[in-house]
């Protein structure tokens, strides 16, 4: 069997095993359980796949959402109304339509969370759900006044059948959860999360990330509300009150609800504690507190209880990836660089009264490696801010193969302009493989994108990004842009975070690149070794303007280059 066959089989099989024994032991579960611990085993599975929601937009995306019990509250309305109007489908049908109805309601709460983050998307959301608690306690959810019930299927009209069904619900959901985690939609959850900037930059719409996963996640609070409506037979405020959404929100902070197992379990908490409460005479607003400093400390310790069972797991085996770049045996021949592929012209960035950029010249050859060097302050990050679509404010002309290059980051990645960053943009809870791909935005064989890894010295494609380096994550971000196949790759300082006797080793994979991937390149700098092994030309910037731009050799000998790197004069 190939390995990619070996993949397809782990990546489908394993998941749908899993999903066959939870079955199993949901119908061990039921055996002999009374009506009221099968209540409370509905009671569960409901807050699990509440939880399970919230783990993706919190968990997975990084956003705040301090309304997911509202949500449930559009599920139960939409599964009451129907119920109440005799609406054709069946609860099932309404089931459904309930979640359908939240995951829209979702989008419409998502778009505040493309403008805010932390704090001010907390209030935004809690906001709503007190707004929506108020306005359901002001006139009550069809049915109740009427009594008329949601009466369950006949066939799980009992308690211990009713749990069975909710516990299949649930591992569908799970599975869906699973399958949308390892796709491109996990993946954006996932980088976006980590770097906004990032993601923009490989292509990927920050836009799109967040409203899907506030999409899945309100639809499958929604769905929990429809099985909370069917359980007791009617709907109340008080199940969707914003305090339990608030506290529903710390349970999945603290129990790591992005792991699907830990949502279980966080739900497994979310029913026993108010129950032993119960039993031993304390009063279960207590729960509450409870919830909270256990959230506490999850808060403050950047951790969960998912992550640290893990973490204890295999600490045994765990070892850092590192990289691995060897000595090439054989240089296999450079191209010789054609015409200009990303011409830029006249561009000036100002920042109040700094002129950050004045009317930058440069030109990036077909099959050529540009480097831009410059002391500190020069202005060359700027300049990669600037012709990648990060400062919209720039003024000038970028040009890619002929064609004038305009729009946001997403858009001039998409065209064929990609870059990498100084700072770490590398999410750590994707494999490299599921990264490559994400960044690629195609989906490489397995063996081309083993190739590539092994080209550059990188770690397995198995291996979790949690368990490389930082070095070895730049390289990992240099590989997915390659396997991109743009026109034109920006690197920002690409051996940051390498250690010195790496650099050469890496230069002489930068200097294949042309070649071997079709790939132009413009290196932005500080190690002036690897900027001569690499660049065939080299523009200078200084103070915001280009200084000397042209031949490496000759560039490297202007006085006025020499003048301006003052310290750096002996290395040059």
């Amino acid at each position: 069997m190939q390995l990619a066959d070996r993949g397809a089989v782990s990546r489908f099989g394993t998941p749908l095993v899993v999903a066959v024994v939870a079955v199993l032991v949901g119908i061990g579960l039921t055996v002999g359980l009374n009506g009221y611990f099968a209540y409370l085993g509905v009671s569960v599975v409901v807050a699990a796949i509440a939880l399970l929601g919230l783990g993706v937009v919190t968990g997975s995306a990084g956003m705040i959402s301090l309304c997911q019990l509202t949500f449930g509250a559009i599920g139960a309305w939409v599964v009451s109304a129907l119920n109440k109007a005799g609406a054709p489908g069946g609860f099932f049908f309404w089931l459904l339509l309930g979640g359908l109805a939240a995951g829209v309601v979702g989008v419409l709460i998502g778009l505040p969370a493309l403008r805010l983050r932390g704090i001010n998307l907390a209030v935004v959301t809690l906001g709503l759900a007190a707004a929506a608690d108020v306005t359901l306690v002001e006139i009550q959810f069809p049915g109740t006044t009427d009594g008329v019930s949601v009466d369950r299927p006949s066939f799980v009209a009992d308690d211990n059948a009713y749990f069975l069904m909710c516990i299949v619900v649930l591992i569908v959901c799970a599975l869906i959860v699973h399958f949308l985690r390892r796709g491109p939609w996990g993946s954006s959850w996932a980088a976006v999360a980590f770097s906004e900037r990032g993601t923009a930059a490989a292509g990927a719409s920050v836009r799109t990330a967040k409203l899907s996963a506030f999409a899945v996640s309100a639809t499958l609070g929604g769905i929990s509300g429809g099985l909370l409506t069917a359980q007791v037979g009617f709907a109340f405020p008080t199940s969707f009150a914003p305090l339990q959404s608030l506290a529903l929100y710390v349970l999945a902070i603290m129990s790591g609800a992005h792991l699907i197992d830990m949502a279980v379990f966080g739900a497994v908490l979310w029913v026993a504690v108010p129950e032993l409460l119960k039993r031993w005479g304390v009063p279960q607003d207590w729960g509450y507190v409870i919830f909270g400093l256990l959230g506490i400390q999850a808060l403050a310790g950047r951790g969960n209880l998912g992550t640290a069972i893990r973490e204890l797991w295999r600490r045994r085996s765990r070892a850092s990836a590192g990289i691995q770049i060897t000595a090439l045996d054989e240089e296999p021949p450079r191209l010789p660089p054609g015409e200009p592929v990303l011409v830029v012209r006249g561009l000036s960035v100002t920042f109040g009264q700094v002129k950050a950029l004045s009317g930058v010249d440069l030109a990036v050859p077909k099959g050529g490696v540009l480097g831009v060097i410059g002391p500190n302050g020069a202005g060359k990050s700027t300049l990669v801010d600037a012709i990648s679509g990060f400062l919209p404010q720039a003024e000038g002309t970028v040009e890619l193969a002929d064609r004038p290059l305009t729009g946001n980051p997403t858009q001039r990645a998409r065209s064929g302009l990609r870059r990498t960053f100084q700072q770490d943009r590398v999410p750590a809870g994707l494999t490299i493989e599921a990264y490559v791909r994400f960044v690629a935005r195609r989906r490489p064989d397995a063996a081309e994108v083993a190739a590539a890894l092994e080209f550059f010295g990188c770690p397995p494609a198995a291996t979790p990004l949690d368990r490389v380096d930082v070095g070895a994550r730049r390289l990992v971000e240099v590989v997915g842009h390659l396997m991109a196949k743009p026109q034109v790759l920006l690197l920002d300082e690409p051996a940051a975070g390498l250690p010195h006797e790496e650099h050469v080793a890496f230069g002489e994979r930068l200097r294949q690149v042309p070649a071997r991937f079709g790939v132009s390149v413009l290196i932005i700098e500080h190690d002036l070794d690897l900027v001569r092994s690499v660049c065939d030309t080299l523009t200078v910037l200084d103070f915001g303007e280009v200084l000397a731009s042209g031949p490496q050799a000759e560039v490297l000998a202007d006085p006025a280059v020499l003048k301006a790197y003052l310290g750096e004069t002996e290395m040059l």
